[in-house]
């Protein structure tokens, strides 16, 4: 559970958001909490005082005249005081007109700490709101998601036959996900179908392993990266030394559907070809560069490297993929990545709440914008309908072709 305690955490997901909500990544920080709520005598919209941090022509009472108003009139007088102070600040939030900027009620907040983990129970999928669509970034592997037959890129636009348009990504979330062993039904348009498909899946528990590789003809490796959660450098860092033991003749580095995770995972995973070299750099709104370097030791530098990507690899998999194609460590291959490159805040507030609020952006070393615009493959090769039916990889059938030459 998220303590009461200040934690700043830079989010790489962001407007990703795994249905069960999972993968979202943070790094922590250490200052304290700025902002306090206003307070003062009995709410009647004249004996609170005015913020001083608002704007001089912002007239702050009448938010208490609208509250005392509320109190007075409503039909129903049993409308419980926090509900009424989360509905305002989850306004607040909305405001902003960014999908990535949420306000946590305790429940959720809970969830959201706990489905950290990898454990959750859901259908597990990474949803968005990308073009002011609902979309689907990607299933997890073996997922009901998955199992079920959602795609990356899916555009979600019935959840049980509501429909989805302006519903906020929390919106969603709490809608899609559900105890296991429940359905939910999702009506979706995928490019070049005809017609929506509809989709029902029964939730499950989910628990995904976040990395593991085999050992492909001619020596290659090919490393299946999942996602980058809390244990993935411990783990990472124990699979690269097996995988430097066997003398490789190349490396594929399989990021695809992966939406993300934690900030210094990724920064350990790119270290392990980079040293440390820069992997990534956070742009505020003031202008100032904040840098990430691995101080991990470079144990795979040198060795051939093809990263693999495509529409559902998004913010951690963009800096790692973006980090090694600046260096010219690794040609990447596959589709353009889905573009999630803002950071993400998530600060805890007494009595369990939180607010994750966007507060800067991603550069990769080169000082390219990842946010909406993502990463381009050094070699675009798409994985059609057909190839996924008739279970074909051009992908790394062209990973290893490089590797090969």
């Amino acid at each position: 559970m998220i303590n009461n305690n200040r934690k700043a955490f830079h989010v790489l997901v962001g407007l990703a958001l795994v249905v069960a909500i999972f993968a979202l990544g943070y790094h922590v920080g250490q200052d304290k909490l700025r902002t306090k709520l206003a307070t003062g005598g009995e709410v009647n919209g004249l004996e609170n005082p005015i913020p001083e941090f608002l704007a001089d022509d912002v007239e702050f009472d009448l938010f208490w005249q609208a509250w005392q108003h509320v109190k007075d009139f409503y039909v129903d007088d049993d409308i419980p005081d926090t509900q009424l102070l989360y509905g305002a600040i989850t306004g607040l939030i909305n405001s902003l007109d960014d999908p990535y900027s949420n306000f946590l009620n305790p429940e959720v907040a809970e969830d959201f700490a706990e489905e950290l983990s990898g454990r959750f129970e859901g259908i597990g999928a990474e949803i968005s709101i990308k073009n002011n669509q609902l979309v689907v970034i990607a299933p997890l592997p073996d997922s009901p998601a998955q199992n079920a037959g959602l795609q990356p890129g899916d555009a979600i636009v019935l959840i049980d036959e509501e429909e989805t348009f302006n519903i906020s990504l929390f919106e969603a979330v709490q809608k899609i996900r559900g105890p296991q062993g429940t359905s939910v039904i999702l009506t979706v348009v995928r490019e070049g179908a005809d017609e929506p498909i509809e989709i029902s899946i029964k939730r499950s528990k989910i628990v995904v392993s976040s990395v593991t590789w085999e050992q492909l003809p001619n020596d290659i490796v090919h490393i299946k990266l999942r996602y980058f959660n809390d244990r993935g450098s411990n783990v990472f860092g124990a699979l690269a030394k097996e995988v430097r033991a066997t003398n490789p003749a190349g490396i594929v580095l399989d990021v695809r559907n992966n939406p993300g995770g934690f900030l210094n995972v990724a920064v350990d995973v790119a270290g392990l070809w980079l040293g440390d070299e820069l992997v990534v750099s956070e742009r505020s709104r003031d202008g100032v560069n904040k840098e990430h370097r691995s101080d991990r030791f470079a144990a795979l530098i040198g060795i051939p490297t093809v990263v693999l990507i495509n529409e559902g690899s998004a913010s951690a998999s963009e800096i790692v993929a973006g980090a090694l194609q600046d260096h010219e460590q690794a040609t990447i291959v596959g589709e353009q990545s889905f573009g999630k490159g803002s950071v993400q805040d998530l600060r805890a507030f007494k009595g369990g709440s939180a607010i994750k609020l966007t507060i800067a952006e991603w550069l990769t070393p080169l000082g390219r914008s990842i946010n909406d615009e993502g990463i381009s493959p050094d070699i675009e090769i798409e994985l059609t309908q057909e190839d996924y039916d008739a279970d074909r990889d051009p992908q790394l059938d062209k990973a290893v072709e490089i590797l090969e030459e």
